[in-house]
């Protein structure tokens, strides 16, 4: 049985075959998305009847138009079903990332005085409606629960709902229901996928429409959002899981192949990387990733398997810690994690990462749990424009403005002078003497 782990050294490949690394599995949607739209179409004319067939054909989940919504009853005996150590971890979860979140909220409004007599600023509200998206197919996720509706509630969305895949028994998994509680969540709705995506965006008799969807979910979601995108904002990019572990020659090999474990058992279409410039790391690495494995249960380990031997995964050997700088930049991941004995020297350098966990107490696994920052993240290449998940995907901006008497003669002038250039008489007008004599006829006649 082979145990081995792909080698890649940077020197040696061809450009295309640099590029070729950067890929990610939503980097080629077409064979998702012509199925998607079939799926969208159905979900749009059927509704209802069309999730409960997708649910039944998909999920194999045998579910009914009235059992879409979660009842109370299906929250109380997930309650019931919660282990206490489970409940603990939930709720310490919750507190990390809503104090986390917390902390990145805004002022409700604010103004400057720009210059003399013009004040400028914005006033801050949330969003209408939001639906979270947590994923099934490859585990339960109460954790992207969290991670999704915590801002959302922070940022105070007064319509929040969640949509999961039902398990084969027809049911949300129970800590995802209890985490719902949690947070206070009571609006959750079995269906996933495409046809997930499909119900927010047009609003079925069960399923409420809504303004935006955010969430990571598989590349049939993937395809759904951006099909959708003129119907529903389909949020920041967030694919099957990808990471890099970055370690410099005074990192522990072994360690650094531990933490390559982690996003790699996610499902076979993750990705995940370690990139070394030390011949010595990544042999190490490549020793001990075999044991690692077989202390994994079977499908993680086959997951892990696939993705660690290529070809979206394995060792990058570069020749020195610049040329990993500009892989990880290039490649613009998920998760980064940097080992090193001074993790710090290297974070100035970092342009492209969703998120960058320094040093070795700090694995990628307790980000994607209770660390706080949220874990919802840019994929494929997306971390280039595209932050993490935040209260800021839930607020919106109105620009705000004050002209005081003295301060609007300087201004106008200005307006004039732009506005007659661009040809907008009406733009000119408004700003002209006219505006003074009007003002003034006014006055004279109180």
């Amino acid at each position: 049985m082979r145990e081995d782990v792909r080698l890649l050294r940077l020197q040696t490949l061809s450009s295309e075959m640099r590029q070729q690394l950067l890929l990610r599995t939503e980097s080629d949607l077409g064979r998702y998305l012509d199925k998607a739209k079939l799926i969208i179409e159905a979900v749009k004319k059927e509704g209802d009847r069309a999730l409960v067939r997708f649910c039944q054909d998909f999920d194999k989940a045998p579910i009914e138009i009235n059992t879409i919504r979660v009842s109370e009853e299906e929250f109380d005996q997930a309650l019931a079903a919660v282990p206490q150590d489970l409940i603990e971890a939930i709720r310490f979860a919750t507190e990390s990332i809503r104090i986390f979140h917390q902390s990145q909220m805004p002022k409700p409004m604010r103004m400057e005085e720009v210059r003399s007599g013009v004040f400028c600023g914005e006033k801050t509200s949330p969003i209408p409606s939001v639906a979270c998206y947590v994923p099934r197919g490859k585990g339960s996720f109460p954790s992207v629960l969290m991670m999704t509706t915590i801002p959302a509630m922070v940022a105070g969305v007064a319509k929040i709902c969640v949509l999961t895949p039902p398990g084969p028994d027809g049911r949300v998994d129970d800590a995802t229901l209890f985490a719902a509680r949690e947070v206070g969540i009571t609006d959750v709705y079995k269906c996933g996928g495409a046809q997930a995506v499909a119900a927010v965006a047009f609003g079925t008799d069960t399923v409420p429409k809504v303004d935006k969807i955010v969430g990571p979910g598989s590349p049939w979601v993937v395809a759904a959002k951006r099909l959708l995108a003129d119907v529903i904002d389909p949020g920041t990019p967030a694919g099957p899981s990808e990471s890099i572990v970055f370690a410099d020659s005074s990192a522990n090999g072994a360690l650094a192949g531990l933490d390559l474990i982690i996003e790699s058992e996610h499902g076979p279409d993750s990705s995940a990387y370690l990139v070394t410039d030390s011949e010595k790391v990544a042999q190490d690495a490549m020793q001990a990733i075999p044991g690692y494995w077989q202390m994994l249960g079977e499908t993680r380990r086959s997951y892990s398997q696939d993705v660690l031997r290529g070809p979206r995964g394995g060792i990058v050997l570069a020749q020195n810690s610049q040329d990993c700088i500009d892989f990880i930049n290039d490649y613009a991941p998920e998760h980064l994690m940097i080992h090193s004995s001074e993790p710090f020297a290297y974070l100035g350098s970092i342009t492209n990462a969703g998120e960058i966990l320094l040093g070795e107490n700090t694995p990628l696994s307790l980000g994607n749990y209770v660390l706080g920052p949220n874990a919802v993240l840019p994929t494929s290449g997306a971390a280039r424009i595209h932050s993490p998940l935040g209260v800021f995907d839930f607020l919106k901006s109105t620009g705000i403005g004050y002209v005081t008497s003295p301060a609007y003669e300087t201004l106008a002038k200005h307006t004039h002078t732009l506005a007659t250039y661009e040809g907008f008489d009406g733009h000119a007008l408004a700003v002209s003497g006219l505006r003074n004599k009007i003002s003034q006829q006014k006055e004279s006649s109180q």
